[in-house]
């Protein structure tokens, strides 16, 4: 199994679990892989204040997997036009079409039937207009050329093995000023080879993560400018021990190695105004 397929296989479990055990997380980790230790996921927990999510459908929030809170970074104005990329169960979407208010339009795009199902669920519950939910690939945006205003996306890139194509579609559905706005795993040095060989580690937002200089660089090359990477979150010893447990590599050995290299962080960058649409 390739790993688009290993990343709907594993997202669309997440979504069947929503239904019927009430959390899409698979253990004690959801984005990050490790098996069930009673533990909180050093990864997705925490993230949404209860300001936030007041409102909202329970299984929205059950069904967050993500690595960080976008739309309370990317300082969302009334009336603009966002893309979700990687919507999963929607909350993000949702909290979007809260922020642009009626007047604007959030957009969010999954490849996982489950989770667009569950998704278009929780819209109605929350009784939100102003949002869509899309099938397809963040590699092939199904929008036209400068059509949204913001691009946010959850720990989801790093699920991509094709960065690039995902950041060009970003930069081409922008319009010429659009800002690019994502939370993401990130990681800041070498880590060794056992993880980036992990498919469950990649499934799980850990080995496919990139290297802080080699996001930066990335997004310059898909034309964006003013780029730059906030940490939010750092994982530390405890956090490596509990994504890598039940992973096939040796924790005690590889743990103290990715120590605080590994983090959650909110990525910016903007599309050049000069730029074409």
């Amino acid at each position: 199994m390739d790993l688009k397929e290993r990343v709907r296989e594993r997202y669309a479990e997440a979504a069947r679990r929503v239904g019927t055990e009430g959390s899409a997380c698979c253990g004690s980790t959801c984005c990050g892989a490790a098996p069930a230790t009673g533990t909180p996921d050093p990864i997705t927990t925490n993230l949404y204040g209860a300001t936030e999510t007041a409102g909202l459908p329970a299984e929205a929030v059950q069904a967050s997997l993500g690595c960080g809170n976008p739309t309370a970074l990317a300082q969302l104005a009334p009336g603009e036009t966002v893309l979700d990329l990687g919507s999963g169960g929607g909350i993000d979407v949702l909290l979007s079409a809260k922020r642009v208010g009626p007047t604007g339009k959030a957009y969010g795009l999954d490849m996982t039937d489950e989770m667009l199902a569950l998704a278009r669920q929780n819209q109605r519950k929350a009784g939100v207009d102003n949002a869509e939910f899309l099938k397809g690939e963040i590699e092939h945006i199904p929008l036209p050329d400068g059509s949204v205003d913001v691009v946010i996306s959850n720990c989801v890139i790093n699920l991509s093995g094709e960065k690039d194509q995902v950041l060009a579609e970003a930069f081409r559905v922008l319009r010429p000023g659009g800002r690019f706005a994502v939370s993401d795993v990130v990681v800041r040095g070498a880590v060794p080879a056992e993880i980036r060989r992990s498919m469950e580690l990649w499934v799980g937002c850990i080995a496919g993560a990139l290297e802080e200089t080699d996001y930066v660089a990335k997004l310059q090359r898909a034309g964006f400018e003013s780029v730059s990477i906030e940490p939010t979150r750092i994982y530390d010893l405890d956090d490596a021990r509990e994504f890598l447990a039940g992973q096939e590599v040796d924790v005690d050995a590889i743990a103290p190695l990715v120590r605080e290299k590994f983090m959650s962080a909110f990525v910016r960058a903007r599309k050049p105004t000069g730029a074409r649409a």
